[in-house]
């Protein structure tokens, strides 16, 4: 069973010194919360037509550094490469392929599977592949060469159990310096065990060497198995390629275990002369003056499979929840929405959320990830095998 309890307890505390009562409490019915729709508004994110279609499963959709869009469908176990236009320029299958990032080499690692016999049983296992795009034909998601495997549970043990054969890497993003992190699941959860619980989000190095795992710091204690069932992670490191690409080492990360009441959380790395931690960071949930709702409402998401920062300075957390069909805008200070128009009389943020089920241009079924870049927001709509792209209308010249 999951160590939720003392985990719970730790937040409690540590948001009740922050001033903040009631931030985690009894799971409540979440039925009442509907999907945000599309409406005829003055702030609103609006569609930009084609839809790119064709695609069987799109999982995944990242800006890369190198400019261009990256798309996998995992339908056909490809990473698929577009222009800003839409226009295909290559494809690359892997097996397995389901997620991906570009660091800022230009190297793509991608999460996919890897097929070995071990003791004579062959088995599948969860393997991050690194990717080289340059090539003497030319630089490009179509010339790409494997370049390394970090095969679980290789990259940190020498020694195998079946077990392992259900520990799953579910998302990978970089920082300003080409570390990454990655988050794992699994169905073992003894924080003592090599490794630490299957449940986890890891650190490497540029090199594809594992570090550590993340554990977090709060007012009551040190938690080895803080994160449960994390399905994606984002840092601050973002495009376009510049000198002012975040070096932060904080990231936001998303869980969908049941009993966690805030699933996606901003966690803080701090150093001091007493050494390095992470912590949770505190965000405003009740500042009704500035926000209409806000991402640490408790119970606020359902299934949040994806999420992205912008990387402009606009500072805005992008989250796709699958199970509610709908894309959610909010700033990093945990307050949903865009700012005003120009010219308004309210400095409150104006809710740009959208979605609900279906075909239509503003509709999904079971969204899978979300990328931002140029002020376009890409959204993977799975369910309907596309890629959809949206603007803010204030964002129009």
């Amino acid at each position: 069973m999951k160590h939720l309890s003392h985990i719970c307890t730790g937040l409690l505390c540590l948001l009740f010194l922050s001033g903040c009562e009631g931030f985690f409490g009894e799971k409540t019915d979440i039925s009442f919360i509907d999907a945000p729709e599309f409406q005829n508004r003055d702030v609103a994110y609006v569609p930009i037509l084609p839809v790119i279609e064709g695609f069987l499963e799109p999982t995944d959709v990242v800006a890369g550094f190198d400019d261009l869009m990256y798309v996998v469908d995992a339908g056909t176990e490809e990473i698929i490469s577009f222009d800003k236009s839409g226009r295909e320029l290559g494809r690359f299958q892997l097996p397995g392929v389901t997620k991906i990032v570009q660091d800022r080499r230009l190297e793509i690692l991608a999460i996919g599977t890897f097929d070995t016999i071990i003791n004579s049983t062959p088995h599948t296992l969860s393997t991050i592949y690194r990717l080289d795009l340059a090539s003497p034909m030319g630089f490009g998601i179509q010339n790409a060469r494997i370049k390394n495997k970090i095969i679980n549970p290789f990259y940190f043990k020498s020694s195998f159990s079946t077990a392992d054969v259900q520990v799953e890497f579910t998302s990978v993003d970089v920082m300003g310096d080409n570390r990454f992190y990655v988050t794992r699941t699994g169905i073992r959860d003894n924080p003592s065990q090599i490794g630490g619980p299957d449940d986890a989000v890891l650190v490497f190095d540029a090199n594809d060497e594992y570090e550590t795992n993340i554990f977090i710091t709060t007012s009551v204690g040190f938690f080895s198995d803080w994160f449960q069932t994390p399905l994606c992670v984002t840092t601050y490191a973002k495009p376009p390629q510049s000198f002012s690409v975040s070096e932060s080492d904080n990231f936001f990360v998303s869980m969908v275990h049941p009993e966690v009441p805030v699933l996606t959380q901003s966690i803080q790395f701090l150093q001091s002369e007493f050494g390095s931690s992470y912590q949770v960071e505190f965000l405003s949930n009740t500042d009704s003056a500035e926000a209409d709702d806000f991402l640490y409402r408790l119970n606020r998401f359902e299934r949040p499979v994806d999420m992205t920062l912008s990387g402009d300075g606009t500072n805005y957390l992008f989250v796709v929840d699958e199970a509610k069909d709908s894309v959610y805008q909010f700033t990093t200070r945990g307050l949903e929405g865009a700012e005003p128009p120009p010219g308004s009389s309210s400095n409150k943020n104006v809710i740009v959320s959208f979605g609900g089920t279906g075909e239509g241009i503003t509709q999904f079924r079971d969204p899978s990830a979300v990328a931002y870049a140029d002020a376009i927001l890409y959204v993977a709509d799975r369910g309907n095998g596309r890629l959809l792209r949206y603007r803010l209308t204030t964002d129009f010249d």
